[in-house]
């Protein structure tokens, strides 16, 4: 997919990362959601990315995580964190060795070490992110050098909590935007690719960025 960025400008509009429901987050997550959000074409087409991208024996940090993971069974992971908004949800997910709850719209700084992950996945969540470079430089700070950013995202979401700049644009124009995301928090390679072409079933699209 074409990921060149000269749609946008040097600095975003200021209503770009404004959205419909500005209440709060964490209350807004509050309810346990232990669905899926993409279907199983897309489920399995991620999978099978996660597959080919993630080193065996790896330490793993899933940003924006819930109930599922989606890691393939076989590959047996060092670390598993997990991130997200509810914390019932993150105790269901039996791939995460711990995690931590915490709003990135309130607070970018992640708390964790420097260069300490082999990988990362943010799954059908960056269309929530208020301040997305901020939260990718940070992803970048804690990734070890040549190690990827997985993240992908399909044509659904919360659209009051999706941000404005998300809502106004198509999924290759997503791609678009989470490229130039990464670009600008300094990741030194972003490709994005067509996962699941959607058809019957879900379009499922992932950015991989590399530290």
């Amino acid at each position: 997919m074409n990921t060149s960025h000269p749609e946008f400008p040097a600095d975003f509009p200021a209503d770009a990362f404004s959205r419909l429901d500005e209440g709060d987050d964490l209350a807004f997550y509050v309810p346990a959601r232990l669905v899926t959000h993409i279907d199983e074409g897309a489920i399995a087409a991620l999978t099978q990315c996660y597959r080919d991208l993630l080193p065996p024996g790896g330490a793993v940090l899933d940003l924006m995580s819930s109930w599922v993971s989606h890691l393939p069974a076989e590959i047996e992971l060092s670390e598993c964190v997990g991130h997200g908004m509810n914390a019932a949800e993150l105790a269901a997910n039996p791939r995460l060795t711990r995690w931590f709850v915490q709003d990135l719209n309130r607070d970018t700084a992640l708390p964790l070490e420097d260069g300490h992950f082999d990988a990362a996945l943010c799954c059908v969540s960056v269309q929530y992110l208020q301040q997305p470079i901020a939260v990718f430089a940070e992803v970048r700070r804690v990734l070890r050098p040549g190690a990827p950013f997985v993240i992908s995202f399909s044509n659904r979401c919360f659209p009051t909590k999706a941000v404005a700049i998300w809502r106004a644009l198509n999924i290759a124009q997503h791609a678009t935007l989470v490229s130039l995301y990464a670009s600008r928090a300094g990741f030194a390679s972003v490709e994005a690719k067509l996962l699941a072409h959607g058809g019957d079933g879900d379009p499922l699209v992932a950015v991989i960025a590399r530290a």
